[in-house]
């Protein structure tokens, strides 16, 4: 199990310069190696593999963005431009089966001039008095007599379990991401309790389980810095020409990243120690594929959903689930914030609605579900309980836990105010 971990990287004008021409290099031998996986494809109808772009552009070509950078770094560039080629062939392979709707593009080139990625192996970094020692290619060397250059190593890593380090370019800022080797802990958990989750806008995440609780991770306070960030936007490029961009436009765009990124992993780590706390050892989210892609709920309202990263918060709760050994299920949400659970509805998958089908309840004033005894519940929670009963017989999950009061009265948890978000079990709000 590996881990990874980003530090943002203050350099000085010396150090800063240097991690640019990594950068400035690393692109450059991007292009060389799509240069001549695309051409050989034209001639040959087939892609070079790893070997041969590493064979062909550092020991026949001799390319000189290749010596310029050190030759682990090298080859790890020219194996992601070959995995992108293989990438490519195997969508072509799913448009021929049906199961890829969209064709795929032969990768591009990409922009002259810009930086990109350039990753050092474990194997080639060493640790000086606290300090990483980061090598160069020979041709630097030769050209302005520097071999490497440092980094600070991070207090709450052990060096031996470094695996890689990724010098990433972004906003006019640098950042250095540690992967690291990671033990995984066991932990014991009961795989019977499950936790469903809905997702939305106001509501990020609806959560409720089989044990008989709820609780919302909110969703107000990131949709606010979403909007503040178009508005800055906007202001800024008024009457500007088409791809203008500023120091200014940078900084505030590197501002919501770093905001999305730790909300990502707020949220993600709130359900994942409210599951461990509770031995809840299963979770069902609900998420139709291509949800985004459809969307079609006026200007606004696209705005705010398109930009809410809840794929990468899916993706990160995921990755933290294989980390704790919990159950990950992913399953299709159609119609489940238009059931009724309490009156057990059908619940028909996208697409296979049967004629004449209709909700028990009906969705009353706003947040609320009304079913047909007249019970009124949240209305996220009942799509959330939904979820889980869409997978209940064949994961054989017990509802028997989720009541009335669960549904009517989740307790919520604001994300960058956590002191003011009591403990979950405490009852209060």
């Amino acid at each position: 199990m590996y881990g990874c971990q980003q530090v943002l990287i203050n350099p000085d004008k010396d150090l800063k310069a240097l991690l640019e021409y990594v950068c400035i290099e690393a692109n450059k031998l991007i292009n060389c190696g799509i240069y001549y996986s695309r051409q050989y494809y034209f001639r040959t109808g087939k892609f070079p593999s790893q070997a041969d772009l590493h064979k062909q552009i550092g020991t026949v070509q001799k390319n000189k963005h290749y010596q310029a950078l050190y030759s682990d770094t090298a080859q790890q560039i020219l194996t992601g431009v070959a995995e992108s080629f293989k990438s490519f062939t195997s969508l072509l392979k799913g448009v021929k089966k049906g199961t890829v709707t969209q064709k795929p593009r032969l990768p591009n080139y990409r922009t002259p001039g810009g930086l990109a990625l350039a990753t050092f192996t474990g194997r080639s970094l060493k640790l000086k008095d606290g300090m990483i020692r980061f090598p160069l290619g020979s041709l630097v060397k030769a050209w302005f007599g520097i071999d490497s250059f440092y980094l600070p190593m991070p207090a709450n890593l052990d060096f031996k379990s470094i695996r890689e380090v990724r010098i990433l370019p972004r906003n006019r800022c640098f950042y250095a991401e540690f992967v690291y080797q990671q033990n995984i802990k066991v932990i014991e958990l009961d795989k019977s309790k499950v936790l469903g989750i809905d997702h939305g806008l106001n509501n990020w995440l609806t959560c409720v389980s089989n044990i008989g609780t709820s609780f919302i991770v909110d969703g107000l306070h990131l949709k606010s810095l979403n909007q503040w960030y178009n508005k800055s936007v906007a202001k800024i490029k008024e009457n500007k020409p088409q791809g203008f961009w500023s120091n200014r436009l940078a900084a505030i765009t590197e501002k919501r990243h770093r905001q999305i990124r730790d909300a990502v992993n707020k949220a993600a780590r709130i359900v994942i120690n409210y599951c461990i706390d509770n031995k809840i050892g299963s979770i069902v989210f609900g998420w139709n594929t291509g949800q985004k892609d459809g969307a079609d709920m006026g200007k606004k309202n696209n705005q705010k959903f398109v930009q809410i990263p809840t794929a990468r918060l899916k993706n990160r709760i995921e990755q933290l689930c294989e980390q704790s050994g919990i159950d990950f299920i992913e399953t299709e949400e159609s119609y489940t914030s238009k059931a009724s659970f309490l009156d057990s509805d059908e619940l028909p998958t996208f697409g296979e609605k049967p004629e004449g089908w209709k909700s028990s309840g009906i969705r009353t004033e706003r947040g609320l579900f009304k079913t047909a005894t007249g019970i009124k519940i949240n209305a996220d929670c009942n799509g959330a309980a939904n979820i889980v009963r869409k997978v209940a017989m064949m994961a054989k999950f017990d509802l028997a836990g989720i009541s009335r009061g669960c549904l009517s009265q989740p307790k919520k948890v604001l994300l960058w105010t956590l002191q003011k978000s009591p403990c979950l079990q405490t009852g209060e709000a």
